[in-house]
């Protein structure tokens, strides 16, 4: 595999943490580095505007409180490095190379950590990162040098640390192979990572052999679709529908509190605030008894989210995630300011409700969908840029290595459906025999199992070496999906690095033989 660069020079600062001694790895192929040296051609968005203010600090505690695992034999790396050639942005990473390296590397993506300032690094959840080492895969991992949803940021730094592997480490021997694989947004930066346009378009670029986003968001922008949708049909079913979009915060949070009151019973509370890490909502209280117009929520949630399927339901998927999607109700379109202009676009939805569903749409859901406010993006408003990837990056489904996806089944925040849109774009490009999905058994947000993880990283790595396709599962046909046996031929219950209800639901929607 060769590394492609756009630019001859990436600046670098290395206060790393070696552990043991002197490694020189083994492998070929190209080599080189790359960075952004072209400004933006248009003001600063408000992110932009916190990244030229320096508002993001690399946590160097946090970074380098990083250990090998229990009787394992690598040398660790960990600091900050330069993301660009003005040397004015930094980034924390973590590396580690076995001591019997096969000369091939793993980039891991992390999540969405918020709009915290603090930059902090996820090493690779334990067990996948044992079966890492134990198979002589290097790693590395970047804080990226800005938080929020910039996945562009992610994108670009990621492929800087790939770039930097040799100068961070002193190791000689540029890596052989390059394989890239995160969850949830994570999951979106690996996906964008290995699209033609990225290739096309990114400063700096790394040929990656494959793929494995988990959890990830690989719809794109359409996640931001699905959480206004579910907002505007949260205000329609309670009698307070909106009359435009955005609706303001002010107007959200007073049409929120009839939403509570009146399509639960007894009333929700004011909603929990979700503080568990990397923003999973796995802590947050399961409320109250739908009523009647909250059991049409109840319906149209699922819809909007994948359809049909097992391990929605309403106390571990549907009831864990109300206070977080209603989080995003005063949203305004412009993802927390990654862009300037709404991207959302509510116009391709229908909403359905009635259970069972019918072949065509009930006299109340025609009713529903000609009443209800429609989001209309604005033209542009995450175009082509001169220098350098999309504000947002884009999954189109034209990639040409292969892809491995896992997704839980009860997941609303980053739902079902982002699965679901991703194939159909692969199928449209025709690329649908290059990508594997997996649907696993769990009501939580990225709530696999330790041995899931290594399963389907093992799976790609076996596709990427031998060309032989791993099996998966049929994710668009609306049939096969809500079959009550879905999804039980991989999940594989056990540990898992993100806490849930996961054993709760298991028990309760148990595989049948």
């Amino acid at each position: 595999m060769h590394v492609l660069k756009k630019s001859a020079y990436l600046g670098l600062v290395i206060s790393a943490i070696a552990l043991g001694g002197c490694l020189s790895g083994g492998g070929g192929g190209g080599g080189g580095g790359g960075g952004s040296s072209a400004a933006p051609s248009a003001p600063l968005t408000p992110q932009q505007q916190r990244i030229a203010n320096d508002e993001f600090q690399v946590n160097l505690a946090q970074v380098n409180n990083f250990t090998a695992l229990a009787e394992t034999d690598t040398e660790l790396f960990s600091g900050a490095y330069f993301v660009d050639e003005e040397e004015t942005r930094e980034a924390g990473f973590r590396i580690e190379v076995p001591a019997d390296w096969n000369g091939k590397l793993v980039m891991w993506t992390h999540g969405f950590r918020g709009e915290g300032t603090d930059l902090t690094v996820d090493s690779p959840p334990e067990e996948l990162r044992r079966w890492l080492i134990e198979n002589n895969y290097a790693w590395a991992a970047s804080s990226y040098s800005a938080n929020s949803y910039n996945v562009q940021v992610g994108v670009e730094d990621t492929n800087a640390l790939a770039l930097a592997f040799n100068e961070l480490t002193g190791i000689s021997d540029v890596p052989s192979q390059y394989l890239i694989s995160g969850v949830s947004m994570g999951g979106h930066i690996a996906g964008a990572a290995v699209e033609l346009e990225t290739r096309n378009t990114a400063n700096n670029y790394v040929e990656y052999a494959g793929a494995a986003p988990f959890c990830g968001v690989m719809g794109d922008t359409a996640l931001f679709d699905y959480f206004t949708a579910y907002s505007l049909a949260l205000y329609e079913l309670a009698g307070v529908g909106a009359t435009s979009f955005p609706v303001s915060p002010e107007d959200a949070l007073v049409k929120l509190g009839t939403a509570r009151s009146t399509l639960w019973t007894p009333a929700l509370g004011a909603p929990v605030a979700n503080t568990s890490p990397g923003f999973f909502p796995y802590i947050q209280q399961v409320y109250g008894t739908l009523n009647e117009d909250g059991q049409r929520l109840f319906e149209t949630l699922k819809n909007l989210s994948g359809g049909e399927r097992p391990f929605y339901n309403s106390a571990y998927s549907f009831g864990a995630f109300q206070d977080l999607l209603q989080s995003f109700a005063g949203a305004d379109g412009t993802v927390t300011g990654i862009l300037f202009d709404s991207v959302v676009d509510t116009r391709d939805f229908t909403y359905r409700f009635e259970n069972p569903l019918t072949p065509s749409l009930s006299f109340q859901e025609r009713l529903f969908n000609q009443t209800i406010v429609q989001a209309e993006a604005v033209p542009g408003a995450n175009g082509l840029r001169d220098d350098g990837l999309r504000l947002i990056p884009v999954i189109n489904g034209e990639f040409d290595v292969p892809v491995l996806t896992m997704h839980t089944l009860g997941d609303l925040f980053v739902p079902f459906s982002m699965q679901q849109i991703y194939y159909q774009r692969a199928l449209e490009r025709g690329n649908e025999d290059l990508l594997v999905q997996r649907a696993i058994r769990s009501p939580g947000h990225c709530e696999f199992s330790q041995a899931e993880f290594v399963q389907s990283f093992s799976d790609l790595v076996s596709w990427v070496e031998t060309g032989v396709r791993p099996a998966g599962d049929v994710v668009n046909d609306p049939e096969v999906v809500a079959d009550a046996n879905y999804g039980c031929t991989f999940t594989i219950d056990g540990p898992s690095p993100v806490p849930g209800f996961r054993s709760l639901a298991s028990a309760a929607e148990p595989c049948e033989p």
